[in-house]
């Protein structure tokens, strides 16, 4: 593997500006691909973890979610907050480690998988970003809606807010 020149890897910055955007949100939208190519979304529950490039789910691992992951690695995991979007984009991996899956538990993955973190259809799902895109609107609902009001005002465009591309 290749080392990734220094002016290509993200700021501590880029990357603390994705985390603080998903930092309280608690279910991500997961698309992976099927077997036959086709595109699949579903709500996961995102453990609390802060975000350095990976995201942890709960899976059962004879789910749907399991199989794409193990035909087909490109995910994304796409986040809607009150005032930003986070679509993180990266590769998926079923992880089958007992002490990491132990160190996540938490009572949202005991009322899925009541027998605990040692049912031996309890895996992890790890996607590993490789970029992040994020739509920021400052300021809430209410400020964008003051701004669309001014665009129809003023005939000036909208300009929603910060959208970045991140590569990690």
């Amino acid at each position: 593997m290749s080392e990734t020149p220094a002016q290509d890897r993200p700021s501590s910055g880029e990357i603390e500006k994705v985390r603080e955007l998903i930092k309280d949100e608690t279910i991500a939208m997961v698309t992976t691909v099927t077997s036959d190519g086709s595109l699949v979304s579903r709500p996961m529950g995102v453990q609390a973890v802060d975000f350095d490039g990976d995201l942890w789910f709960f899976a059962a691992a004879d789910s749907s979610l399991a199989a794409d992951a193990r035909q087909e690695p490109a995910a994304n995991a796409a986040f809607s907050g009150s005032s930003s979007w986070v679509s993180v984009a990266g590769q998926v991996t079923l992880v089958r480690d007992r002490d990491k899956l132990r160190d996540l538990w938490n009572a949202v993955a005991d009322a899925w998988f009541p027998d605990g973190p040692d049912d031996p259809n309890v895996a992890l799902v790890r996607l590993r970003a490789t970029s992040a895109e994020y739509w920021d609107s400052p300021g809430g609902r209410v400020a964008t809606l003051f701004r669309l009001v001014a665009t129809k005002i003023t005939g000036k465009p909208y300009e929603g807010g910060q959208n970045e591309t991140v590569q990690l």
